[in-house]
């Protein structure tokens, strides 16, 4: 998620340049009737744009490249958010999180920063969602769904009161298909689900809702986001403003109602979160992986090993504790340069990091190229065959 650069001169729509104004509190102060329109900042001094109604008239390119320079030179707050949307058709994700006026530049950094970190959480929540439902996605998914928040733009987060996510329509081709308006459309139904279901918690004692909830992307991933930044606050609120050139997307509403959240909405959304996490069920696996790194008490019997993950599971690396016979055929394999594949159960405690009950470990056979490429990797890192290894 990157923070919003300079954006190249163009010239966008008329009507959407209006909706993105009047969004951000511009005022319409009159104009030519057919022609052009006037607009001023909320503040109402300072900076006055003519926009034309459309590209019909001569002097509508002219109008229109004074109404950006005049945006560009705006000291409004508002001014380079719009000028963002208008660069790339984007979904807009506000965020309001009801804090005291920060004091020290050191408290209104630590604010802007833990907003950043909650919206980002929140956002990352939303791309597990749009990748498949689960109560607990824990390391499952991850890597794909951190790729999806790689196009999004973040404005100022000035105070740690609000902040700004622009997520573009139609993300780079390079960019997973569940990023854009699929994750938007996830993270709102999310949230919408997740408040419903901590209303009734609150109104009857009980969680069934939060069951009922996953299966529209209520997850672990987003309850633990919204204590982040609810906790410290007087209360969070997220909205969601569709981009005007393409119009809400099927089911939504077009201009969805914000959805809220307080510090009285703790207690539910902490036992929702953990019950999630308990509740996940163990996945049987079989996986095609690399062995890159191994570690054993003695140099008979038992050991452990780190495995990168080829194919098999949504996740990147495991950890696996082998019999004798299985940990021999994995150092072979690992010496010669070879995958294997192994059968047990991802297990959610540790966050689907550990395969449990490993067993039937088999080097698996590859070309010549992917060989000399695991064997280079196997050089590199000659220290993997230690008996024994701090970070295990």
């Amino acid at each position: 998620m990157h923070r919003p650069a300079e954006e190249p001169r163009h010239h966008p729509d008329p009507a959407v340049l209006g909706a993105l104004l009047a969004r951000h509190g511009w005022r319409r102060r009159g104009g030519e009737p057919g022609r052009y329109s006037r607009w001023t900042p909320p503040e109402g001094t300072g900076t006055s744009l003519l926009v034309p109604v459309g590209h019909a008239f001569p002097d509508s390119a002219d109008l229109l490249t004074e109404a950006l320079t005049a945006l560009e030179r705006s000291a409004a707050p508002s001014a380079s958010d719009i000028l963002v949307a208008l660069h790339r058709p984007s979904d807009e994700i506000r965020w309001w999180r009801e804090i005291p006026e920060p004091g020290a530049p050191a408290t209104a950094w630590t604010a802007q920063e833990r907003l950043r970190a909650g919206a980002r959480a929140l956002l990352l929540a939303g791309a597990l969602a749009a990748r498949g439902r689960a109560g607990y996605h824990g390391a499952r998914r991850r890597r794909q769904a951190e790729a999806a928040l790689e196009p999004l733009l973040a404005g100022p987060a000035a105070g740690g009161r609000e902040l700004t996510v622009f997520v573009p329509v139609q993300p780079p081709a390079r960019a997973v298909t569940e990023g854009g308006r699929p994750l938007v459309a996830a993270l709102l139904r999310a949230l919408q689900a997740a408040r419903d279901a901590t209303d009734y918690q609150r109104a009857t004692g009980s969680t069934d809702a939060f069951d009922a909830a996953v299966e529209a992307g209520v997850c672990q991933e987003l309850t633990e986001a919204l204590v982040a930044l609810v906790a410290g606050s007087e209360g969070i609120r997220v909205g969601v403003e569709w981009a005007p050139a393409a119009g809400p997307p099927e089911g939504f509403a077009a201009r969805p109602e914000p959805v809220d959240f307080s510090p009285g909405d703790l207690p539910a959304l902490r036992e929702a979160g953990a019950r999630y996490v308990r509740d996940e069920p163990s996945v049987p696996v079989r996986l095609t992986a690399t062995v890159v790194r191994m570690r054993r008490e003695a140099p008979g019997g038992a050991g452990t090993v780190r495995l990168r993950v080829l194919t098999g599971a949504d996740v990147t690396q495991v950890r696996a504790t082998l019999g004798e016979d299985d940990y021999r055929v994995a150092g072979h394999a690992h010496l010669a340069g070879l995958p294997v594949t192994v059968s047990g159960r991802l297990e959610s405690r540790g966050g689907f990091r550990r395969l449990a009950d490993a067993n039937g470990v088999m080097p698996l056979q590859v070309d010549d190229s992917e060989r000399d490429r695991l064997l280079k990797s196997l050089h590199e890192n000659l220290d993997l065959f230690a008996e024994k290894h701090d970070d295990e």
